[in-house]
């Protein structure tokens, strides 16, 4: 018996002297991921290694009910302000801006820019960020020498200068495609984001209503990998943080219908109704959807 106690002894000390002597895991390339250039308590590993969920799979024999909608989201909301700050992420270590991110996921390949006119199919071109810059419109703005507005939407306006137009600051709002379904395999009401366009709202000086310009289309499936491995931030607990990708799978963001898919060749709302019209349609939009979610469940 003795001499069994003693072989596992040997063995145990020879065990916790390899894991002492193994070296220390290796560091994620900061370039691709948001971790910080030192760790401060422990190595955060959850987000930057984080793949995305994949999606449950969809037939079409199963689908009995589809919406595509065209949501616009203002970053401004405080519901939408994990999208919007920071602002200027050299003060806040690993955090980064969504518009942010986009840009450094357009600039290092991972993600294609698409053209943000064609209205039929938002990703029939392809384009380069070179081509974004070269706007008429975004030069216009971005070489402007007098004091140029961003446009906020509630009477006021935030006046910059010499500065770039596609600083985090700047881009306000963003418009995302979504597929509203109902799969009667699961039986599930589903929403799911299809693209992005970042969208910046420009007030040429003596104008009385600011020019929108989209700045491209981005593919989501194609952004999920970048977006699931950056952090988002939360508020009430930072060891909790989610990535990107959860916060628009979850629909955690909050924004009001500007279009949806019609014979029209998908004219928006603001096409045949503004002001308060247009927020009356947004809205008895929205409830024809819940109502039509709650109709098919039986008590």
């Amino acid at each position: 018996m003795k001499r069994i106690s003693i072989i596992f002894l040997v063995f145990g000390l020879l065990t916790s002297s390899t894991l002492w002597a193994q070296k220390p895991a290796a560091r994620v390339d900061s370039t691709t991921t948001a971790l910080d250039s030192k760790i401060e308590v422990y190595q955060k590993e959850n987000i930057p290694y984080k793949k995305p969920v994949p999606y449950a799979p969809v037939r079409e024999a199963d689908i009995l009910w589809e919406y595509t909608v065209w949501r616009e989201i203002d970053l401004r909301h405080k519901q939408n302000f994990p999208l919007y700050f920071p602002t200027n992420p050299r003060t806040i270590g690993s955090r980064v801006n969504f518009f942010s991110l986009l840009l450094q996921g357009i600039e290092r390949g991972e993600i294609t820019p698409y053209d943000p006119f064609p209205v039929s199919d938002e990703f029939a071109l392809k384009t380069t960020w070179e081509n974004i810059r070269s706007t008429p419109t975004i030069q216009e703005a971005d070489r402007t020498e007098q004091q140029i507005s961003i446009y906020t939407g509630n009477d006021t306006s935030i006046f910059i200068k010499g500065k770039n137009l596609f600083d985090e600051e700047n881009i306000q709002r963003i418009v995302i495609k979504e597929k509203i379904y109902f799969d009667k395999k699961h039986s599930t009401f589903n929403r799911r984001v299809i693209g992005i366009q970042p969208v910046f709202m420009y007030l040429r000086p003596g104008a009385d209503q600011p020019v929108r310009i989209p700045v491209c289309w981005i593919y989501m499936d194609e952004a999920r990998p970048l977006l699931s491995r950056h952090a988002v931030f939360n508020n009430f607990n930072e060891a909790q943080n989610i990535s990107y990708d959860d916060f628009f799978m979850q629909h955690r963001y909050e924004g009001r219908i500007v279009k949806i898919g019609n014979v029209y060749n998908n004219r928006s709302i603001q096409e045949y109704a503004s002001g308060l019209d247009a927020l009356y349609e947004s809205q008895r939009i929205e409830n024809e959807i819940f109502d039509r979610e709650q109709d098919l469940w039986e008590y």
